[in-house]
């Protein structure tokens, strides 16, 4: 499982020329599933976003995380997280999951987000045409993978 997050001071999507979700202050998660992945990368992958300290405390130093600063959430299925791009210039994305595996995980991951911040993580669409708009607060984009715990 992938996921980019984003700090941001405020993000949306839209679908179909209308606002289907939009955050003030916090993140904005894009999250990517491929086929091995389990509820265990979304338990994992979901502690470390509510545990990233990448806000500024009073001194501007990143120290708080988006439980501290009482932030939202945004996650955005992004299946082109796993693109295979090692052949040619079309990507291949064979490793992204299927709907009837990313969708089941995809809502888990959400659900886990949401009760660790007490609070309804917004969303997109799954497999929708979305517009996503974003202001990226610093910037401050960090990548992970739960097959990669670095």
């Amino acid at each position: 499982m992938r996921i980019l997050i984003q700090r941001v001071s405020h993000a949306s999507i839209e679908i179909d020329l209308v606002v289907k979700s939009s955050i003030s202050a916090g993140l904005l998660v894009l999250v990517g599933i491929e086929t091995e992945d389990t509820k265990e990368d979304c338990e994992w992958l979901s502690n470390k976003v509510v545990g990233l300290r990448i806000f500024d405390d009073e001194k501007g130093i990143m120290n708080r995380s988006v439980i501290d600063i009482d932030g939202e959430v945004l996650v955005v299925s992004q299946f082109t997280l796993h693109a295979l791009t090692k052949k040619g210039n079309r990507p291949s994305y064979i490793k992204a999951a299927k709907h009837e595996i990313a969708i089941p995980l995809y809502e888990h991951f959400c659900e886990l987000l949401s009760q660790k911040i007490c609070k309804t993580v917004k969303t997109g669409v799954f497999a929708a045409d979305m517009k996503v708009a974003l202001v990226n607060n610093g910037p401050v984009t960090i990548w992970m993978d739960s097959k990669n715990k670095e």
